[in-house]
């Protein structure tokens, strides 16, 4: 043996070299699909209240998107605190400066985002204010979860009613 040098086997060599590749193969798609779902956030101004999940932003370049919040459902406006939640929306952002970032679309083409007022979010003030459902058909986000608990446990907005219907079952029942 040399002095000074470290001698590894050669099992030792192959083995490093075998966890190298593992670690890129495996990171390698965690950072792809991280990319697509998380676009450079944009900023925009909220121009626009539909309802608790559904707000509409002008950009810089005077072009407006309509914008469905990522993860959560408002009742609908004919429902039991679907007007309290467009107004609880509108007072945290309408005429307000916000930042977007995009989920995905959904098949009426709106982009799907998280809508953040600094650094507060949009998405989770409503599922936390008991104005919004966490929408677990396409979001598993434990802190929405989390939220949704908490909101039903100190029955806060549309939790103090006894038996609340989710908005998805409303527009089920409407279409039958």
């Amino acid at each position: 043996m040399h002095q000074g040098r470290i001698y590894q086997s050669p099992p030792v060599i192959i083995s490093a070299l075998f966890l190298r590749i593992r670690f890129r193969v495996l990171l390698l798609p965690l950072l792809l699909f991280l990319a697509s779902c998380s676009e450079t956030p944009e900023s925009a101004r909220v121009v626009r209240i539909a309802d608790g999940d559904t707000i509409t932003v002008l950009y810089a370049d005077n072009t407006q998107e309509k914008i469905r919040l990522y993860g959560i459902d408002c009742p609908e406006k004919t429902q039991p605190f679907g007007r309290k939640a467009r107004q609880y929306t509108s007072s945290l952002v309408f005429g307000k400066p916000v930042t977007i970032r995009s989920m995905d679309r959904d098949r009426y083409g709106r982009n799907v985002a998280w809508i953040y007022i600094g650094d507060t979010s949009l998405n989770a003030e409503l599922v936390r204010a008991g104005y919004a459902w966490h929408y677990r058909k396409h979001s598993n986000d434990p802190m929405l979860q989390r939220l949704e608990n908490e909101a039903r446990k100190d029955g806060r907005g549309l939790w103090r009613d006894p038996a609340p219907v989710p908005p998805w079952k409303y527009r089920n029942g409407i279409r039958n």
